[in-house]
């Protein structure tokens, strides 16, 4: 399309250039309520922001990181990380009241409030190597705000932090005497992925830990205020700020030793012929227990359960707590320990040798409705197939990049197909990996007729019907039940 004006003509690139630039000037004379910043553009800063700009539209939500592939995928149709509905939440606000930006220095300038949601992993060096959480970025980013602050400002720790993290940040924030107060906030994240967005629309509950001055008192007021905008009254609670910090290290713990305790009693009922579902039902009928995180597996993964467990064990060490310490490091055996026996049930009943033999695993992600794969107990069976010299074929809707670059190096032929019925061609055996919806609709007889015989399915989310597959001829090993076999 051309429009002319006397002798000039407007091309569409020329319209497009002017449009930009009209929306550009008419966002900076928008009035906003708040500027809300989040320094760090991962799992919990992007959708957690994203949310706040849907639910708070007077409010300018910026989001920011050094990486500026991630920032430039936020900005694009194809977002850095895979969660039901956030799409559709983000390109609503996107360009409205949500921003996506490199420009960190800026934000910070400009920011009433900054939410700090950078890495923290676990330490690979050093004292507490394994288990202290490593700060390194945490600190960096306090001493960048502090640099680029021109202004009062609330700082709230989104990053899974050691308890008195916040103690350190202040103490940081308030090195120089520039006259600039700093109130350091504790609202710890319990999303679950793969329903983060759901779990941000109607949370358990939302903790926000301040210290008792007035000053800490009144800005825990203004963060309440923001996530009153559409999460109930009742769910939002308050604590002193070591009791937040703790709070998140210890509701991980206590999810992770649910599935550490069902995991370790699947393996005495594989050694007693009870049930592990049977089992399961019967405890979480106990209105004391509940049902939840009783799905005997293959092991946890993720990037929290481990890292905070171990982060739990570190404090109780350095706070002489050797028993407590002990405990807790048992949570993470047995999760070691149920891999681990997953692949040794793998190799003896496949006749005690599993060289040569090609094995597809169905799934690649920790968990179903997400491509993370940190920590995924695939990543562990994977290089323990490979060390018994196995074949691998690996298939996930939507992990397979993250499982190339998870088993790049690795000495031994692995290969990624996406479709599950070319992935198990020519197969020895089938090992579930993550509880996908859609490996329980597959076709099993068709892909009976298609793998190498005799062939065996390895259930580590016990999410198939396993008296259908042995009935189709599959040599069936589930998780805390009896094996079913066509072996005399």
């Amino acid at each position: 399309m051309k429009i002319t004006f006397g002798k000039i003509i407007l091309t569409d690139f020329h319209i497009f250039a002017l449009r930009f630039e009209f929306e550009q000037e008419a966002l900076e004379k928008m009035t906003f309520e708040k500027n809300i910043l989040c320094i760090g553009a991962g799992y919990v800063g992007g959708p957690t922001l994203a949310m706040i700009a849907y639910k708070c539209p007077r409010y300018k939500v910026t989001v920011v990181d050094i990486n500026p592939t991630r920032i430039a995928q936020w900005n694009s149709n194809e977002l850095p990380i895979y969660e039901p509905g956030l799409e559709e939440i983000v390109k609503t606000r996107r360009g409205k009241n949500l921003f996506f930006s490199t420009e960190i220095e800026k934000g910070i300038k400009e920011a009433d409030i900054i939410f700090v949601s950078v890495n923290t992993p676990t330490k690979t060096f050093g004292a507490g190597a394994g288990m202290a959480a490593d700060l390194q970025y945490w600190e960096k980013t306090a001493r960048q705000i502090r640099e680029n602050s021109e202004s009062d400002k609330i700082i709230v720790e989104k990053s899974t932090l050691p308890v008195k993290t916040a103690l350190a940040m202040k103490r940081i924030l308030t090195s120089t005497d520039d006259d600039i107060h700093y109130h350091v906030l504790s609202n710890p994240e319990f999303l679950a992925e793969g329903t983060a967005v759901r779990d941000l629309e109607n949370p358990d509950r939302v903790l926000i830990g301040s210290s008792e001055t007035p000053g800490g008192l009144k800005a825990r007021d203004e963060l309440v205020e923001i996530y009153a905008n559409w999460v109930p009254e009742e769910k939002i609670i308050t604590s002193n700020i070591w009791s937040s910090e703790l709070s998140k290290l210890v509701s991980n713990a206590f999810l992770a030793q649910r599935i550490s305790s069902i995991n370790a009693i699947s393996a005495l009922c594989e050694k007693t012929d009870a049930d592990i579902v049977e089992v399961a039902r019967a405890v979480g009928m106990d209105s004391r227990l509940g049902n939840k995180f009783l799905n005997a597996s293959v092991g946890f993964g993720g990037s929290c359960f481990k890292k905070d467990i171990l982060n739990l064990v570190y404090l109780c060490r350095y706070y002489g707590l050797e028993d407590v310490a002990e405990y807790w490091k048992g949570v993470v055996n047995i999760n070691e320990y149920q891999k681990e026996r997953f692949v040794l049930n793998m190799l003896g009943a496949m006749f005690n040798t599993l060289a040569g033999k090609k094995i597809c695993l169905f799934g690649f992600a920790f968990k179903a409705d997400t491509g993370d794969t940190r920590e995924s107990p695939a990543i562990f069976i994977s290089k323990r197939l490979m060390e018994e010299r196995a074949e691998l074929v690996i298939s996930d809707p939507k992990a397979l990049n993250n499982a190339m670059m998870d088993l790049e190096g690795l000495e031994g032929k692995v290969s990624y197909v996406e479709d599950p019925y070319k992935a198990a061609v020519d197969c020895d055996a089938i090992a579930v990996m993550t509880e996908w919806d859609l490996y329980t609709g597959l076709d099993y007889e068709k892909i009976y007729r298609s793998m190498a015989k005799p062939c065996f399915v390895f259930d580590g989310r016990n999410v198939l019907d396993h008296e259908r597959l042995f009935e189709i001829g599959f040599n069936v090993f589930p998780i805390g039940k009896p094996a079913r076999t066509h072996f005399n």
